[in-house]
C-alpha cells in the first residue's frame, strides 16, 4: 500500500478555518504524482515516452473536516485498468479518522491524440491491481 502525506496550509482553509474542499481534488493530483514517482511510472517518464494522461473524471465523498496544521495520510491505489484507462482510488485519513474517499479516470494519448495501450507500455500498472 502506499501513503501520501500532506500537511494543510493556512491557504488552503475557507474562512471557517477548515480545508477548502477544492483542495481535495489538488491532495489527490500530488498523492497520484508521487504514487507513480513510487512505482517507476512518473509522468516525467510517461510525457517523455511522448505519452499524456488527462483526467477523464474524478470523484469524491467529504467525510470528516480537515483544518490548517493537520497531516492527513493519503492511500493511493488502483482500482481498475482497462488496455486504455486507469481508475485510481483515494482514501484519506486524518488522527485517524477517515476524511475523504474518491476516485479519478485516466486515459493515455499520444502526442497526435490517439489512444495509448497503458498496461503493454506500463506493465507496473498491472503489478499494482488488487488481487482478485
Amino acid at each position: 500500500m502506499f501513503v501520501y502525506q500532506h500537511k494543510v496550509h493556512y491557504y488552503e482553509t475557507d474562512r471557517m478555518g477548515v480545508t477548502h474542499h477544492s483542495n481535495y481534488i489538488r491532495i489527490m493530483e500530488e498523492a497520484r504524482v508521487a504514487y507513480l514517482d513510487a512505482i517507476g511510472a512518473s509522468f516525467a517518464r510517461i510525457e517523455a515516452d511522448g505519452i499524456v494522461s488527462p483526467v477523464m473524471a474524478v470523484e469524491g465523498r467529504y467525510l470528516h473536516s480537515t483544518t490548517f496544521d493537520d497531516v492527513i495520510e493519503v492511500e493511493v491505489f488502483i482500482l481498475e485498468m482497462s488496455l486504455l484507462k486507469l481508475k485510481i482510488g483515494y482514501r484519506m485519513r486524518c488522527g485517524g479518522q477517515d476524511v475523504f474517499e474518491g476516485w479519478s479516470l485516466h486515459c493515455f494519448l499520444d502526442k497526435e491524440g490517439r489512444a495509448v495501450r497503458i498496461a503493454e507500455r506500463y506493465p507496473q500498472f498491472k503489478d499494482q491491481l488488487p488481487a482478485e
